[in-house]
Order: structure tokens, then C-alpha cells, then sequence
């Protein structure tokens, strides 16, 4: 079984060198996220696609690999074969017979060739008949070359025929790293999860910088939006989370400036923080959520006068995109979830916040801060390799939050993603077992019986302690992790 990758069709409309080099990365891309599902997973790259191969005795990874592949940037879509060797035109259709005569039964198709190589025929005179013997030798409705229900895809590569098992859509976008670096300013809420997900399609890799207003719960929560990200698109590059702790701005914030300035002065102490800890890792750009007019420091007037606090370069994909808009895509990028159970932080500051901010007036208010105060901040700054995070939650879960052995009468929550639930089910004998995704788990607790004791479950461990440690912060008691 094999997986044939075409690009992205923006990458071929590259130069010769530059879409060779775009090529031998997403090739480098693909090897490093599925060596970490199966280390002999073999990718061979062409001039317009690469091949990846599933090793012959473990075809159960053929979903896995799917999976993966579809979430890697820099991929129009794949094409999942299985591979013949053939001798004539007659031999190609005895192959596909068995392969789609159920399939196209009592429904219209069509049949489609792609073909490499040099042949005695043409892709059109295999489609005639091949198409002309399943209509034939199948109980089809019959050939429908416009809109059929169903396209029999064929592709021929010299003395060898891929039977198309199934297509799935790719990310899109560039490989990663064939950009520059960026740092996303996260919030973990809606917008911020959106806009980073836009840079790691564009192929940024895309480190963390998070604001931490609202203490360990805040955190941690960030932290599993953030992980999302990374170990679903980006896995193929490692990238920095980095914590800056910012009640002290805060605190001054609230005692020493005009009520009405005060977002715009929040958001302007985050740029400036933001970039130079940019500066530090030779970072070019920052990266925001911001939407045009969707809160008050977010007006066009008030976006200018944030910007005037630095000279480095500050993007925001979302700036002309509804809040509707930004919440379909969150759903579709797995954020959603995360984000309904992030609160505002930022938008409790001013009770009647400028719309209109003037930067002479902003930058008056800006002289009451310690003159060090952006120094401080800088310095306390905490930066942990995104990895980490599994390392750092295994440290933090305790003995007596870990179990191996289920206890009479308590439950089992699985908390891992539908697909890897639904091709590998937990099965307990003598043990109640219940399916919450790890990213509906937050809104979906507070549901359950509290008198019980729930085991949170997942394959590596992560994200099951990502989420006990999120419910522990938020007073729950009754949450462990189960690892048998």
C-alpha cells in the first residue's frame, strides 16, 4: 500500500530551484512526523509528488498515515493506491473489476487515467476500456462522463497500475520552515488559535508567546491549545513556548493609568515584550489575533497607535475575517473547544475604553510605569522547548494522581481524539468506560456525576494530564490519570 503526495499547487508554480527546495523539505517534513508513528516508514521523492510506502506486514497504519499526512503543510491532497504490475490494457481492467464493481453498483461512474511512461496506448483508450467493462461486467447504472456518483481513478507509472483506494484533501499552504519564524502572541482563546494555525499552513514555524493574566488554570489550558497545534500541524519542527508572567503590568496598569487607555496600553506592553523576546531568538515577526473593530483597542485608529510601540513587524490574518468566520475555522482546526472555556482577560481592563486613542495622550500614561518594568518582565520570562510539555506535565502529575489499577466503581474517561478511539476502542472487562474527546472534556465535566471518580485516559499520557491538571486548577477533586 502506498500514498502518493502531490503538492500544493502554489509550490509548483514556483522556480525550478526554489520548488526543489520546497520539495526536499516537505519530504524531510513528511519523514520526521511519520518516523514517530512507525521508524520504517519509507518516503521517496519525485519531481511532482513523493510516494510513501506502508510497510507491508503493518497495513494497520494505513490510517494513521492518512491521518498524518493531511495535516501536514504543503499538501494539495493524497491519493491512497494500491500497486499492480500490468502487461496489457485487458490486464489493468481484470484488476479493477474486483476492486470497484461493488463500489459502482447501482450508480453512475466514470474512469479516469493518469499516466508516466511510454505505453503503446493512451490514457484515453484505457479509460474507454476499462470504463466499457465495468459498465458492462458490474450492475452500474452506467457511464456518466459529467458529475458521476462515482470516479474509478486509475494512475499508470510504467509497467506498474495504482488502484486509487481513497483521496484525502490536504492542509494546503507551504512546507514548514520554507518561511520564516514567527511568534504568536496565544491567548488560547478563538482568535489566537486561528491565526496561528494560519502561519504554520503558510510554512512559519511558529513559536508561543503567552500573556499569563490569570494564573496556573490559564496556563495550563493555553498550554494544551498550544500543544494541539503543534503535535496535529507542526510536529516536524520544534518550536518555543515562552510564559511571561503579567500581573505586575497589571497591577500597575489598574493603580496608575486613565481608565480609558488602559487596553490600548496593555496591548502596547505586549508588543514591546513580545519583540524583544523576538529580538532574542532572531525571530522577524509577530503574530496576533486581532480582528478590525471586534473589540475597542481593536479599531483602526487605536491598531495604529499600538503599532507606533515598535519597529518590528506585527501581522494579523484575521484582521478582515467576521467572529463567525474565526469560530468555523477554530471547529475545523480542533480549537473550538479549548477556547469556550478560555476567559477574556484582556477585554475586563478599561470600563469605558478609547476608541480613538491618541498616541501623545498613550504615550504621557506609559511615563507612570517603572522605568523597569519592561526589563523585569522580560527577564522572568519563562521559554521551554513545546516538547517539554509532556516532561513538564509528567512532573507535576504526582503518584497518587497516576494509577495502573481501576478501584471499584470508578469510571474511565477516554479521552483521546474520535478517529484514534475509533480504530483502537478501550476495552476494561468489569470497568465503565466513557468517550469524551480531550477537547470537549473541560465543557463536558461539569456534566458528570460528581460523586463518582473519573480516570482520565489517553495513548501517550499528554493530554490526559494536560486535562487533570486543568480540572485539578479548577477545584475538581475527583480526576486522575490512568496509565495501564
Amino acid at each position: 500500500m502506498k500514498f502518493i503526495v502531490k503538492l500544493y499547487p502554489e509550490i509548483m508554480m514556483k522556480s525550478k530551484s526554489v520548488r526543489l527546495r520546497f520539495t526536499k523539505m516537505l519530504e524531510t517534513n513528511i519523514r520526521n512526523v511519520l518516523k514517530k508513528v512507525d521508524e520504517e516508514a519509507n518516503v521517496l521523492r519525485l519531481f511532482d509528488r513523493l510516494i510513501v510506502k506502508v510497510p507491508e506486514d503493518k497495513p494497520e497504519l494505513q490510517d494513521i498515515f492518512g491521518q498524518r499526512l493531511a495535516c501536514i503543510p504543503g499538501i494539495a491532497h493524497v491519493v491512497q493506491v494500491s500497486e499492480y504490475p500490468f502487461d496489457t490494457i485487458d490486464s489493468i481492467y481484470q484488476l479493477a473489476l474486483p476492486r470497484y464493481r461493488d463500489e459502482i453498483a447501482g450508480k453512475t461512474f466514470c474512469v479516469r487515467v493518469k499516466r508516466t511512461g511510454n505505453h503503446d496506448f493512451n490514457s484515453i483508450e484505457v479509460e474507454r476500456y476499462v470504463g466499457g467493462g465495468l459498465n458492462q461486467h458490474a450492475d452500474a447504472l452506467g457511464v456518466k462522463l459529467n458529475n458521476p456518483d462515482v470516479t474509478v481513478n486509475l494512475e499508470i507509472d510504467g509497467n506498474k497500475v495504482y488502484l486509487v483506494e481513497r483521496r484525502i484533501e490536504g492542509l494546503g499552504g507551504f512546507p514548514m520552515a520554507t518561511q520564516e519564524d514567527v511568534l504568536s502572541l496565544i491567548s488560547g482563546g478563538f482568535d489566537s488559535g486561528v491565526s496561528s494555525f494560519q502561519f504554520i499552513k503558510k510554512g512559519s514555524r511558529t513559536h508561543y508567546c503567552f500573556f499569563n493574566l490569570g494564573g496556573a488554570q490559564h496556563e495550563i489550558g493555553v498550554k494544551q491549545v498550544a500543544y494541539h497545534l503543534w503535535k496535529t500541524y507542526g510536529e516536524s519542527h520544534k518550536v518555543r513556548f515562552i510564559t511571561v508572567p503579567f500581573e505586575p503590568v497589571v497591577e500597575q496598569i489598574l493603580e496608575r493609568i486613565d481608565s480609558g487607555q488602559m487596553g490600548v496600553i496593555l496591548k502596547r506592553v505586549m508588543m514591546r515584550v513580545a519583540a524583544r523576546i523576538a529580538e532574542k531568538f532572531k525571530i522577524q515577526g509577530l503574530v496576533t489575533g486581532e480582528s478590525l473593530g471586534q473589540v475597542s483597542s481593536q479599531t483602526l485608529t487605536n491598531l495604529n497607535v499600538i503599532d507606533r510601540c515598535t519597529d518590528m513587524l506585527i501581522m494579523r490574518p484575521l484582521i478582515a475575517m467576521d467572529k463567525q468566520d474565526i469560530i468555523n475555522q477554530s471547529r475545523l482546526i480542533g480549537t473550538e473547544d479549548f477556547a469556550k472555556t478560555m476567559p477574556e482577560y484582556c477585554g475586563v481592563i478599561s470600563q469605558k475604553p478609547t476608541v480613538k486613542a491618541v498616541l501623545s495622550k498613550i504615550e504621557a500614561e506609559e511615563l507612570k510605569f517603572d522605568e523597569d518594568l519592561i526589563e523585569r518582565i522580560v527577564y522572568s520570562a519563562k521559554v521551554m522547548d513545546i516538547r517539554d510539555i509532556e516532561t513538564e506535565m509528567n512532573q507535576q502529575i504526582t503518584e497518587t494522581e497516576t494509577v495502573t489499577d481501576i478501584a471499584s466503581g470508578e469510571i474511565v474517561i477516554d479521552v483521546r481524539a474520535p478517529e484514534e478511539e475509533e480504530r483502537k476502542p478501550l476495552s476494561i472487562e468489569g470497568v465503565e468506560i466513557t468517550a469524551i474527546p480531550f477537547f470537549k472534556l473541560a465543557t463536558k465535566f461539569a456534566e458528570l456525576d460528581k460523586s463518582k471518580t473519573y480516570l482520565l485516559y489517553c495513548d501517550r499520557g499528554v493530554m490526559s494530564k494536560l486535562q487533570a491538571l486543568y480540572l485539578i486548577e479548577q477545584g475538581y477533586q475527583n480526576v486522575k490519570v490512568y496509565r495501564p
